[in-house]
């Protein structure tokens, strides 16, 4: 009966074999579940939501000594079944702000313009505020920024509404240091 009771014991004890490294994958999982949503983006990434719209990693480039402008650059994804349109923009460090789009004439000429009616964002897709595409003007500046230094702004959409939002600031480009 001895034998017996250790031959069952032994089978139970068998049936986990690698019940001593539970700890250690649990926080090897754990771990990974946590660095999911980071893959693909910079680490200081930040985002937003209203509604059904996602803003992330707003920033915005180191301005030069007197300077009176500075742009604005982010990701929005309108993961609802309608679109919606960024009307309005703010930002703390500017007495106005403009959503603007940068494009190449065809006679090869770089223009920007303000966008009156401002930016659509489709239904189920997305749009990417970026040097050299669409972007966000801070114009008459109180104030240059620096790299290191961040900034409140807010973002107005027609249907989902307002959403505040922090800017980084990225290292100074090269540049008109607007588009590029």
């Amino acid at each position: 009966m001895c034998n017996s009771v250790r031959g069952a014991a032994r089978v139970a004890s068998d049936a986990r074999p690698f019940s001593g490294f539970r700890p250690i994958g649990a926080a090897v999982l754990g771990l990974s579940l946590l660095m999911l949503p980071a893959l693909g983006q910079p680490l200081l990434a930040q985002d937003f939501k209203v509604g059904a719209i996602e803003v992330g990693h707003p920033w915005s480039r180191a301005t030069p000594a007197g300077a009176r402008v500075a742009a604005g650059y982010l990701a929005i994804r309108n993961t609802g079944p309608q679109p919606d349109r960024l009307v309005s923009v703010t930002g703390e460090i500017a007495g106005r702000a403009e959503i603007h789009e940068m494009a190449v004439d065809d006679k090869g000429v770089m223009t920007m313009r303000p966008l009156a009616d401002g930016l659509e964002i489709p239904a189920g897709g997305e749009a990417e505020l970026k040097p050299g595409g669409y972007h966000i003007m801070f114009l008459d500046l109180k104030q240059g920024v620096k790299e290191g230094d961040a900034f409140k702004g807010t973002l107005t959409f027609e249907k989902a509404g307002a959403v505040e939002v922090e800017y980084t600031v990225e290292a100074m480009a090269g540049g008109s240091g607007h588009g590029g």
